[in-house]
């Protein structure tokens, strides 16, 4: 028995308008530039091993203007907030510049883990990022491709769909990604403000991507 098109409308309409929505905030992008205005509160993703390295190698290079800076960690990763708090103890920071806090939500994928239970994992996590980013409402997120930055990208685009807040996306994929983007940049390189990548063999294959040599 077929539904009345009465009943079927509000539901379709409603879908068209969260889609168009979705359209209207991954294609606008950045209003404005990080850092013309003041602070920045940034959200800076860590990952386990060389992600860690990398990202606090590009925030070494940032002005004293990006603060607070909220890092986030897999739960299960054990080196990297040792390897954060000596970078920030390392800066020498003023009482003023040294706001920065570290936060844990579950892992998204492990290594080798099956790219079926990853979905599920991947879902466990953004229960955590949605709350966590709602809270935070970061001016940017700056990543670099371990997993969990997918469901707190995520998080962030949603704050832009509801209209409560743009968040800019800055992905700058790993310098060891040299003919192929890693599965975080394939997933975010259409939903991201700026996608950067570090060999120009990538900036021929992803038009949309920025090419500024190594830059970490």
């Amino acid at each position: 028995m077929s539904l009345p098109l009465g009943v079927l409308f509000v539901p379709v309409c409603a879908v068209c308008l969260l889609l168009l929505r979705v359209f209207f905030v991954v294609k606008t992008g950045a209003r404005c530039k990080p850092g013309a205005k003041g602070s920045v509160c940034v959200l800076v993703v860590a990952g386990s091993g060389g992600h860690t390295t990398e990202i606090l190698r590009l925030m070494q290079s940032l002005s004293p203007c990006y603060s607070p800076r909220h890092y986030v960690l897999a739960d299960t990763d054990g080196m990297s907030e040792e390897k954060i708090r000596t970078f920030e103890s390392s800066k020498g920071h003023t009482e003023s510049e040294s706001q920065f806090t570290l936060h844990r939500i579950p892992r998204s994928r492990e290594v080798r883990q099956s790219w079926s239970s990853s979905v599920w994992s991947t879902l466990n996590a953004l229960l955590y990022a949605i709350p966590l980013v709602f809270r935070l409402r970061p001016d940017m997120v700056l990543c670099n491709g371990p997993g969990t930055c997918v469901p707190l990208c995520a998080a962030g685009l949603l704050l832009g769909i509801l209209g409560l807040k743009k968040v800019p996306i800055v992905y700058v994929e790993s310098i060891c990604r040299v003919e192929t983007l890693s599965l975080s940049g394939k997933i975010l390189y259409p939903l991201s403000d700026y996608f950067f990548v570090q060999w120009s063999t990538l900036r021929d294959k992803y038009p949309k991507s920025i090419f500024l040599g190594r830059i970490v």
